[in-house]
């Protein structure tokens, strides 16, 4: 898989959270887990676009890292 294939696949990640979220029902509880699931799952996307940019290999390993870490905690 390329880099425009994870990147298109982490917005489409983020999308269905979004329509996820929406379907819950509407209280207290759930909306505070829904507000940090979709920070967590667009973090996704948005730290893999900044791994790209990365400015050396580690740079990239740390930053994909965070999505790694982003990505359990919308698993979560």
């Amino acid at each position: 898989m390329n880099e425009e294939e994870f990147k298109r696949r982490t917005k489409l990640f983020a999308l269905r959270v979004f329509r996820l979220v929406e379907a819950l029902p509407h209280n207290s509880i759930v909306n505070v887990i829904g507000k940090q699931l979709i920070r967590s799952a667009t973090s996704v996307g948005a730290n893999y676009r900044s791994a790209c940019r990365g400015r050396s290999i580690a740079d990239v390993i740390a930053k994909l890292s965070l999505v790694a870490e982003e990505a359990d905690e919308s698993l979560y």
